[in-house]
């Protein structure tokens, strides 16, 4: 399995070891794309590592005398650039996070470190991409619930104006001029009627006739105007 990752002149006993521990870290659907072993020049018996994958970048520092392996991991969302820089001796790989945090190897073999930026390009090109994607879903979004809603706002007051124009119009003015007229008529009585709701109402203070009937009896009255 770790053949593919020897390619560049790693160290296979390394890769072995860095191989074990990353199967116990790489998530679903997490793939491992590259393996890059530190080569110092006199002594070089516990290298570091870089591993990439196709989620984030690991970078491997031996422990305990070899007996384990310490990792930090940065995901490609958070990793602002990447950088190498080839020396006399070897080439330096590191990379700057958003927040400001850097970390790199130096002493790799040029060829690897070459392996580990063109990787690390690949995928924060496809991270710009699906964050630009990503954006851009969100502005729709957004411009979406804009259209929505904009419709409502104008329209409601187009669908009010024909029901307030002809009510003025049309029955405003008679009304005053119906109720007035029998007023007129009733004019050459009024002694009469006085007398007779006076009596209704001496009645109605005497408890003679209920408030039903004295109202019953005062509307004859007025409807005889």
């Amino acid at each position: 399995m770790i053949e593919k990752f020897l390619n560049d002149e790693q160290d296979p006993k390394t890769v072995e070891k860095v191989y074990s521990r990353l199967n116990d870290l790489l998530n679903s659907g997490e793939e491992i794309l590259y393996i890059a072993v530190q080569k110092k020049p006199l002594v070089n018996i516990l290298p570091d590592c870089i591993a990439i994958t196709n989620k984030r970048i690991l970078f491997f520092t031996p422990a305990n005398l070899g007996l384990s392996i310490k990792f930090v991991d940065f995901v490609w969302k958070d990793i602002l650039d990447v950088f190498t820089k080839e020396e006399i001796i070897g080439a330096i790989f590191s990379v700057r996070t958003t927040n400001g945090a850097e970390m790199g190897v130096d002493y790799l073999p040029k060829v690897q470190a070459r392996k580990l930026y063109q990787y690390a390009q690949e995928r924060k090109e496809e991270e710009r991409e699906a964050r630009r994607l990503r954006d851009l879903e969100e502005k729709r979004a957004e411009s979406g619930a804009m259209q929505f809603e904009t419709p409502a706002a104008f329209n409601q007051p187009f669908q009010q104006q024909p029901l307030v124009q002809p009510t003025p119009v049309v029955e405003a003015p008679p009304a005053p001029v119906i109720h007035e007229e029998p007023v007129v008529a009733a004019a050459p009585k009024p002694d009469e009627l006085t007398e007779k709701l006076k009596k209704l109402r001496m009645l109605f203070d005497n408890g003679l006739i209920s408030q039903e009937e004295y109202n019953a009896k005062k509307l004859d009255l007025l409807s005889d105007l």
